[in-house]
């Protein structure tokens, strides 16, 4: 027999698994050895007839006989693609545009270093490309994710959400460009712009000047 066509179904006990030239008892043969695989190839009652890779075959009590899972199904094609890469890039994108925006605002005063950092807080952003490997920061499940050009799999993950909201990164570019022209607005705005109440509470308590 070609052994590598044999195909065992089952396995000996670990110790070893007695066996019969029939089914009865009357008619002892060699003793299988532990964890050998055979291939059950016929029942009666509690018997069973297995099948070695050498082509013997002998019957023992197929109730002791260990079952070998049994081969995965065969695949009917070619991986599929799944898990997108384009919207984690995306995110990750608007993210980067949004952080540079906020940057650009900061460097031309229109935007206090104050204000920054609590548009900031919160935002993660992660981008590795190596030629066709890909790592990108997925913000929305908080979780890094691996690309090797044929699918998208997590790569790390926490048990944190994020603090940034959950809006698509196109709104949310949206609210970051209005809120940004704002800004412009009131930094170049009339001078008639509300002044802070100095009793007003703030993050940070008002400076106070001593007399000499």
């Amino acid at each position: 027999m070609d052994e590598f066509a044999f195909r065992p179904t089952h396995v000996a006990p670990p110790d070893g698994l007695a066996t019969w030239t029939a089914p009865d008892p009357a008619r002892p043969s060699a003793r299988l050895d532990p964890l050998l695989p055979v291939r059950l190839i016929a029942r009666q009652g509690d018997w069973g007839q297995v099948l070695c890779s050498n082509g013997w075959t002998a019957w023992v009590d197929a109730r002791l006989l260990v079952v070998l899972p049994q081969p995965p199904p065969a695949a009917d094609g070619p991986p599929a693609r799944t898990a997108d890469p384009r919207p984690a890039l995306a995110e990750a994108g608007a993210a980067l545009t949004r952080h540079r925006a906020l940057l650009e605002d900061l460097a031309t005063g229109a935007l206090d270093l104050e204000s920054f950092r609590e548009r900031t807080r919160g935002l993660r952003i992660g981008l590795v490309a190596d030629g066709e490997e890909l790592w990108v920061f997925d913000p929305v499940h908080d979780r890094w994710c691996y690309c090797d050009g044929l699918q998208l799999q997590t790569y790390a993950a926490t048990d944190r959400w994020p603090a940034v909201d959950r809006q698509p990164a196109v709104d949310r570019q949206a609210a970051t460009d209005r809120q940004a022209a704002t800004d412009r607005q009131a930094a170049v705005g009339p001078a008639a712009a509300p002044v802070p109440d100095p009793q007003a509470q703030g993050p940070y308590a008002p400076t106070r000047t001593v007399e000499p």
